[in-house]
């Protein structure tokens, strides 16, 4: 290195280059000790491994060890000083090549000698697989900056304040990224955002080319959704989908877990906003998709799987989730002693003893110490026992009674959670839990009101009652309605649901279908009756012709029964005739006005009560 200019570029990237410790240490203790012979690190576009290595330069030169920067061309290894330091980026250009560095190129390499390969894709299973390699050989995953890292990073580029969370809300800790947003912030200052260049450049450097059209919708989908399987993959985009789900798990910037695959955080993003920006429509097909695939996920997973299905959904909605994998769930069959030894509260052992089965316990995954408790209470009368030991059992019942209480066969339900006061705080735990508890409401049956303890200032649009108690009516939006809402809100999380279903009580149910049943030969006035609110006929095209139709079926019932046959009569000559008094209509049918009067009310009951029953169950009476 020579001249004002070249020291001029060295010590900016000095003062740029923050961070990677651990991967300098490493280097250190194989420069001065000859611990590794081969170092390998690997990482996405951007990550910063070409910066890393020529602080790898630095600190080999600082040592007095000659360095010697490889390309594909290489160099005859016999010509390597014996402490020769050989440095090999972008190896991802010649990936086709690593079998023969390995078998041929390095063993060649001077004992002296060390060698640092980079690339984006890690190496080979054949470098572990080789008992040869165990000792000389190691593998460098290359990460996001930390935050620290990341905000020291912006310091250097002297980023004003106002545009810092933004950027690193985009950003996150990844080294490209944030600086070409620290340039874009130097120039228009101000709070900043993504503009389009910007987003354009980094997928061009990030991502690249890719092979076709349905290799980058298959992308698209694996940034949209939290995680991405084959079966996910088929649901939203058919097209081979076996083919293009094997394709990205290759790719250097997607990851894989438990649950499927998931693209780097700023490859996610950039993505997504590229799609919503580029094409509007074709984004919100694949929205749509990949929401009733998720949706339908939540209600057919098993226990075990509810709380990862709830953040998929949640996902699209609200963003990545804060994290999970640092606590784990089981059933409290292996925690029954902890609970019952008072790990807890004398609350939690309270309905241990009554409902064990409604009980979770959450450990820390490090450490494996039990940190949380909760409980999904099932309640279906009201215990005076159960008020006294529970205040917030007590204010959901007082609040269900106040204001639509539970008809025939319905339940409530309380989410409770009891938390250790280190981990009180804990957003991952919380979540966590929270998955749990609103998993527990979409897959219910015969959930009437659901009450949930979340310490935010909203929850899924549901209404804070106490400070803290979320309560939801599922019989007025019911599961499939509050998703409905949830996907007409791509770009944030759903809003109190608009469209609500009238929970009536027995007696109101009955008044309204003697209402109704007035009306019906006259259709026009049917719109009036809250019956055109109810499950029964809500979600159909026209109401009040689906109840017109729904009435006449239900009479019409009556005549397949010969015990009802007369009941048919009464009614279809009162209400389907049109007759316009009760006395024409008991002459009409030939008896006495008061055996028409007993028929018609055994048969308006009859009608009631099978009305109601599909009301409550979705079926008529058998």
């Amino acid at each position: 290195m020579s001249g004002s200019l070249g020291r001029r570029l060295r010590a900016a990237r000095e003062m740029a280059f923050v961070g990677r410790e651990e991967e300098l240490a490493v280097f250190t203790t194989a420069l001065y000790s000859g611990a590794r012979s081969v170092l390998y690190v690997h990482g996405p576009g951007g990550i910063g491994k070409s910066a890393l290595l020529r602080r790898f330069a630095d600190e080999a030169e600082t040592a007095g060890r000659p360095v010697s920067m490889l390309d594909e061309r290489l160099m005859d290894p016999a010509a390597c000083q014996d402490d020769a330091v050989l440095l090999f980026d972008g190896f991802d250009r010649v990936q086709s090549l690593e079998g023969w560095l390995r078998e041929r190129f390095l063993p060649r390499v001077p004992a002296g000698a060390l060698a640092v390969i980079a690339g984006r894709n890690p190496p080979d299973v054949r470098w572990q697989a080789d008992p040869a390699w165990a000792g000389s050989l190691e593998v460098l995953p290359l990460r996001d900056l930390r935050a620290a890292d990341a905000h020291a990073l912006l310091d250097a580029a002297g980023v004003p304040a106002e545009a810092r969370e933004p950027l690193l809300a985009f950003a996150g800790g990844h080294p490209l990224a944030l600086l070409l947003g620290a340039a874009v912030a130097a120039k228009d200052g101000g709070r900043w955002r993504p503009d389009q260049h910007l987003v354009a450049e980094l997928l061009d450097q990030l991502v690249g080319e890719l092979p076709s059209a349905a290799h980058r919708r298959a992308l698209e989908i694996c940034a949209h959704a939290y995680t991405t399987t084959e079966d996910l993959l088929r649901a939203a985009f058919p097209e081979d989908a076996g083919t293009l789900f094997r394709w990205l798990r290759r790719l250097p910037f997607v990851e894989s877990s438990g649950l499927g695959l998931f693209p780097h955080g700023v490859v996610r993003r950039l993505l997504e906003a590229d799609l919503r920006w580029r094409d509007p429509e074709a984004y919100t097909v694949m929205h749509e998709r990949v929401h009733a695939h998720v949706a339908d996920r939540v209600r057919t997973a098993s226990d075990a799987d509810v709380p990862g299905a709830v953040a998929a959904l949640l996902h699209l909605h609200h963003g990545p989730p804060a994290g999970d994998g640092e606590f784990q769930e089981e059933t409290l069959p292996q925690a029954q002693a902890e609970a019952e030894a008072g790990v807890l509260v004398q609350e939690a052992a309270f309905w241990v003893e009554r409902q064990p089965e409604a009980f979770r316990l959450y450990r820390s995954a490090e450490t494996g110490e039990p940190v949380a408790l909760s409980a999904w209470l099932r309640l279906t009368e009201l215990d005076e026992e159960e008020l006294a030991a529970d205040p917030v059992v007590a204010a959901a019942w007082a609040h269900a009674r106040a204001t639509a209480p539970l008809r025939a066969g319905e339940h409530l339900a309380v989410s409770r959670q009891w938390v250790l006061p280190p981990y009180r705080g804990n957003a991952l735990l919380l979540e966590l839990i929270q998955w749990r508890a609103l998993g527990n409401c979409l897959r219910a049956e015969r959930l009437a009101w659901s009450y949930i303890e979340a310490r935010t200032e909203r929850y899924h649009g549901m209404r804070d009652i106490s400070g803290g108690l979320f309560v939801h009516d599922w019989r007025a939006v019911p599961a499939q309605a509050w998703l409905e809402q949830m996907v007409k809100r791509p770009a944030g999380g759903p809003g109190a649901a608009t469209a609500r279903l009238a929970v009536l009580s027995r007696e109101e149910f009955a008044d309204a279908v003697r209402g109704a049943l007035r009306r019906l030969p006259r259709p026009d006035e049917l719109a009036t009756s809250p019956l055109t609110r109810t499950r029964l006929v809500a979600e159909e095209e026209n109401p009040a012709t689906a109840l017109g139709d729904l009435l006449r079926q239900a009479i019409g019932d009556l005549s397949e029964d010969p015990r009802s046959v007369k009941f048919h009569r009464a009614l279809s000559v009162t209400f389907l005739c049109g007759t316009p008094t009760q006395e024409l209509a008991a002459e009409r049918l030939g008896i006495p006005f008061t055996t028409y009067r007993r028929h018609l009310a055994a048969g308006i009951e009859r009608v009631c009560a099978d009305l109601w029953h599909r009301e409550l169950y979705g079926t008529s009476r058998t």
